[in-house]
């Protein structure tokens, strides 16, 4: 949770008014790193300056339609990168993968007793 600018602004004019740093961190219950990169930019950061992943969605997308059986780590390796990754782009396009255990690598065919 960001604080609003008014309580920034407010902060920032006590210190302005003569009341240091360390006495402001005090005071409202803030570090002076906060109050430090306060001076610096006043407004909060509403975007990111970055690609919000390397993974292309079209990629993903793709190697999801090819094998949609296949682990999150297995698609790490074919797309060259982590695990957490791939769960958090899957995650942000809004896909989720439900296993079939009559297609499942986990279990064997042995266990499966799926009536249909």
């Amino acid at each position: 949770m960001t604080y609003s600018v008014d309580y920034r602004k407010q902060v920032l004019s006590n210190i302005a008014d003569g009341m240091t740093i360390r006495e402001a961190a005090l005071f409202y219950g803030l570090s002076t790193s906060t109050i430090h990169s306060w001076q610096q930019n006043l407004v909060p950061k509403i975007k990111r300056n970055k690609a919000p992943t390397k993974i292309p969605d079209d990629a993903l997308i793709e190697d999801v339609k090819r094998y949609p059986d296949d682990y999150n780590y297995e698609r790490a390796r074919r797309l060259s990168c982590s695990q957490t990754g791939i769960f958090n782009a899957l995650k942000r396009l809004g896909i989720s993968q439900k296993k079939d255990l009559r297609a499942s690598k986990s279990v064997s065919d042995k266990k499966i007793d799926i009536s249909e």
